[in-house]
Formats: structure tokens, C-alpha cells, sequence
């Protein structure tokens, strides 16, 4: 292996993750449009975005049963995924006349995403090291924030209708799974042979301290992320009088551009200063944030606007820390399983919070809607705490996976 062909390695399995997850907020981005056109309740617009988080669980718990990113050669896994995801959103603009098939093809859109994602994590981790694999996955999950953050992009233009904004998602998603299948391949840290198939270990890993204190931090995050996301736009669009299309690219530079920035900050000191730590300091940064919120609720733009980027980088930027910690402490010869299934249940969370937020800005307004997700980032701060410096990822020796420790 070179080192070489190991960026380049890098920058492709991060082009899939953007072109394949672009297909996420595709929905989410048109709400507003969707409202008027398939005269939808606000519960139902949710719906659009919670159904995909739901899908997201119920493919990761199936693929996590089934050991599929370690039974099977990922980049594969990872190939028809992204081809499936891309096929089901292309045909909500085609099908969908109303919320009801919109909502099914939404909940497959997540099923598929489940085999992307966390299939991408165990494909970069194989091409990187103990000592340069905090990094990588920060790259990886600033590619999810740049791809989750497409949508509001493609709206913030102004160019296009809703089914055009879904269908270039959608044609986003099939790029995604042509590079998968063509170019995306395993690295050298990732054994030859197929692991056995053994569905227990999603839940024999919080038996360790290590894996449960790296899974209760990232759920933590995970309670926070997704509903700010989600949620972003109707704040910005309550306390300003942004026009659709400014609210579309606020959202795009908190999210996209700020969280991409936010994850490789995040993977650097990861590998810098300990992963524990890393993850700490991005919880108690995004944390403060939140509870800061009410106060910058209804400020000018620019000034509301800092806020937003420095949310936007702090609240992503450990999750790639994260997926790294697991990804070492976890039984080696199922790393994606682990990761798999610690997406899923980070993930059904995320459900509970985007159903959250809008129920509290009814009662008290957007102003304090944000406040529900602070006792997230608080708790993962304290897992870390916890957890500490014990995984320290300098000193520890690079190992395939696939090698017991």
C-alpha cells in the first residue's frame, strides 16, 4: 500500500458519502412547498424527515443481525445501498401524489442509507491506522454533513421545483453507488476472511466499559444532532425575516459548509490529544451553544449567523471521534457490526427529538424550542469524562481489522 493510493482511497469513499447520503434532507428541503402542494399537517411534514430516521434503524438492525458489513466485501454492501436509496427518493416526485406514499418510499430511502453510512465508516478505517484514523472519519462524516446539506443548497439556488431538487438527489445517490461498485475498495487494515455470523454481539459490546462509554457519549450527540439539523431552517426563518431562499443557504453554511470544518477539527485533535477529550470539548462547545440560543433568537442575521457556524462545526465534529473510539475498542472482527448497530440506536433517538422540538416551540415558541436537546451533549460529556483518556490512540499499534486484540 502506498501512501498515495491511500488518499486517494480517502477522497473516494468521501465523494460516495456525500453523492449517496445527499438523498437524505431531500424531502425535508421542499417542506415548505409540500405543505401547500399536498396540503399536509405540520405533524406530517415531520413525518418526512422522522420516517427516514426510522427507516435508517430498521435497516441498521437488519444488517447488524445479519453481520452484512462483515460478512460481505462493504464496498458492495455499500454499492447496491446507495443504488436502492437513490431509486426509492427518484420515485417519490414520480409515485407520491400525497403524504401517505411519500412516507413509505421515505421510510425505504432510511433502510437503504443504512447500509451507506455505516458501511463507508468500516471502508475508511480499513485504509487508515490507529494514528490517522480519527482524521480519516472526520473526513467521512464531514462528507455525511456536506451530502445531508446538498438539498438545502439545491433550494437555496432557487432554480429548481421540488421534484427537482428530489430527482438531483436522487442522481446524486445513483453517482454514489457507481463509485462504490467501480472505484471504493477495502483497505489493508480490513482481514480477507468473512467474520461468522454473530447477531449478539450488537448487544454483548455494552458488556465492556470502553464500547458503552464510547456508545452513551455518542448518543448523547446524536439526541442533539439531527433535530438541530432538521429543525435549523424553521428557527433561523421564525426570529428573521430571511427570505426561503437565504433561510436555504444559512441552513447550507451551519450544516454543510461549518460541519464539514467541524469534522475535520474534530478528527485532528481526535488523533491529536485522545479521543475522549476531542469528544468532550465538541460536547461542552455544543452544548453552551444550545443553551445560548434563546438569546440570539431573533438577532440580525450575521450575528445570529455566527452562532449557527459555531454550532454547526461543534455539534458534528465528534461524531467521526466517535465512530473512531468504537471502531478501536470494539471486538475487531466486528467493527461493523458495532458501528452499525451504535448508529441505530443513536439514530431511533433522533426520532424522539425531531417529534421534540417541534411540540415545544408550539408552547413556548421557537425562541426556547432548542433547549429540549441540551441535556444531550451534557450526558455525553460525562460518559467522556468517564471514559477519559484511556484510549489512547498514539500509543496504541495500528492492527487490521478483523484481528482480535
Amino acid at each position: 500500500m502506498t501512501r498515495d493510493h491511500r488518499y486517494v482511497q480517502l477522497g473516494l469513499i468521501a465523494a460516495m458519502q456525500v453523492f449517496g447520503l445527499a438523498v437524505w434532507f431531500s424531502a425535508s428541503a421542499v417542506v415548505p412547498t409540500l405543505r401547500e402542494v399536498w396540503h399536509i399537517s405540520d405533524a406530517q411534514a415531520v413525518w418526512l424527515t422522522a420516517s427516514v430516521q426510522v427507516g435508517f434503524v430498521a435497516g441498521a438492525i437488519t444488517s447488524a443481525a445479519l453481520n452484512l458489513p462483515d460478512r460481505f466485501p462493504p464496498q458492495r454492501v455499500a454499492a447496491c445501498s446507495a443504488l436502492g436509496a437513490a431509486l426509492v427518493t427518484a420515485a417519490v416526485p414520480v409515485f407520491a401524489d400525497g403524504f401517505g406514499v411519500a412516507v413509505v418510499l421515505r421510510l425505504c430511502t432510511g433502510f437503504f442509507l443504512a447500509g451507506v453510512y455505516p458501511v463507508g465508516m468500516k471502508l475508511m478505517a480499513s485504509w487508515f491506522g490507529s494514528t490517522g484514523r480519527g482524521l480519516a472519519l472526520g473526513v467521512l462524516v464531514g462528507a455525511l454533513t456536506l451530502g445531508s446539506a446538498l438539498p438545502q443548497l439545491l433550494k437555496g439556488l432557487g432554480t429548481l421545483p421540488w421534484q427537482g431538487v428530489l430527482g438531483a438527489a436522487a442522481a446524486l445517490g445513483a453517482v454514489a453507488a457507481l463509485l462504490a461498485v467501480t472505484l471504493v475498495r477495502p483497505g489493508p487494515y480490513l482481514s480477507g476472511g468473512a467474520a461468522r455470523h454473530r447477531p449478539r454481539y450488537a448487544l454483548e459490546m455494552f458488556r465492556e466499559r470502553g464500547p458503552l462509554l464510547a456508545n452513551l457519549g455518542y448518543f448523547g450527540h446524536m439526541w442533539e444532532l439531527y433535530a438541530l439539523w432538521t429543525w435549523l431552517p424553521s428557527f433561523v426563518a421564525a426570529g428573521t425575516v430571511a427570505a426561503d431562499t437565504t433561510t436555504g443557504l444559512v441552513a447550507f453554511a451551519a450544516i454543510g459548509v461549518a460541519g464539514f470544518a467541524g469534522c475535520l477539527l474534530g478528527g485532528w485533535a481526535a488523533d491529536r490529544y485522545g479521543r475522549a477529550r476531542a469528544a468532550g470539548a465538541a460536547l461542552v462547545v455544543s452544548g453552551v451553544c444550545c443553551v445560548l440560543s434563546p438569546l440570539f433568537y431573533g438577532s440580525a442575521l450575521p450575528v445570529l449567523l455566527v452562532l449557527l457556524v459555531v454550532w454547526g462545526a461543534a455539534v458534528i465534529a465528534d461524531s467521526g471521534v466517535f465512530s473512531t473510539a468504537l471502531s478501536e475498542v470494539a471486538d475487531s472482527r466486528y467493527v461493523g457490526t458495532a458501528l452499525t448497530a451504535q448508529t441505530a440506536i443513536g439514530f431511533l433517538l433522533t426520532v424522539v427529538t425531531i417529534n421534540l422540538v417541534p411540540v415545544l416551540a408550539d408552547l413556548t415558541g421557537w425562541r426556547y424550542a432548542f433547549l429540549v436537546l441540551a441535556p444531550g451533549p451534557i450526558l455525553g460529556a460525562l460518559a467522556m469524562r468517564a471514559l477519559g483518556g484511556r484510549e489512547a490512540p498514539a500509543s496504541r499499534p495500528d492492527q487490521p481489522i478483523g484481528e482480535t486484540t
